[in-house]
């Protein structure tokens, strides 16, 4: 399975609203219809954050998005996702993704691969966060659904807490529980700082060279995607 993401802005409403994954996939179908000129939507389903997968091409169908020459190797699944609005897949997001690679090993003849669309292709897509969970073998959120679906058996890992709803950032020193919650766990992985409860030029250092090696989007910035790779992220 190759996974995408919209490459577009998405609004964060539809994560209320499923009418509103309705409408955004029925507007992608649209495009590749009428502006591609395809036979149907290019993905072979659809993934959206109430963990629901729409069928687009389907089983035993070649898919259009993976690239030329790309296709007829792997399915497609697109999380509604984007690089602007919801940008951080929800949980329903990953859930359903997984749920649509079950369904094409069960019944598609699919093996166990599960990749990015940038493997093997140019592009951004499917994003920092996507392809970072991609990256960490896929597992299911919170480790529930008999374990990781994807090359690796990733149902030990530990589950990141809540993400504080603010960017740990520096400059200004950001101070907080917060900024202490992550650099307990940054300790706790080996990197050496101190635990003070204040985000300064340390913490941003050591943020810069963990995303480096995560191989996210290296801002030195906590936001949601770090901070859960602080937490799920195996360890080198």
């Amino acid at each position: 399975m190759k996974v995408h993401y919209t490459g577009g802005l998405v609004n964060p409403g539809i994560v209320g609203d499923h009418n509103g994954c309705v409408s955004l996939v029925q507007s992608i179908q649209r495009g590749h219809q009428d502006g591609n000129g395809w036979l149907d939507i290019g993905y072979s389903f659809v993934a959206c954050p109430h963990q629901k997968v729409f069928e687009g091409r389907g089983l035993h169908h070649l898919p259009a998005a993976n690239g030329p020459g790309l296709n007829s190797g792997h399915y497609a699944v697109l999380g509604l996702v984007g690089n602007a609005g919801l940008v951080e897949p929800p949980d329903g997001v990953l859930h359903a993704i997984l749920d649509a690679v079950e369904y094409v090993r069960e019944r598609g003849d699919a093996g166990r691969e599960i990749k990015g669309h940038r493997d093997g292709y140019a592009t951004d897509c499917p994003g920092e966060p996507l392809y970072a969970w991609v990256r960490r073998g896929a597992p299911r959120p919170g480790g529930d659904g008999g374990g990781d679906p994807g090359d690796g058996e990733g149902g030990g890992e530990p589950e990141a807490p809540p993400f504080p709803g603010r960017l740990l950032r520096y400059p200004p020193v950001t101070r907080g529980d917060d900024v202490r919650t992550w650099q307990r766990q940054m300790k706790a992985r080996g990197w050496e700082l101190d635990v003070d409860g204040a985000y300064g030029a340390q913490s941003r250092d050591i943020c810069l060279r963990f995303q480096r090696q995560q191989g996210v989007e290296a801002d030195g910035v906590v936001g949601p995607v770090t901070w859960r790779l602080t937490w799920e992220a195996p360890l080198t």
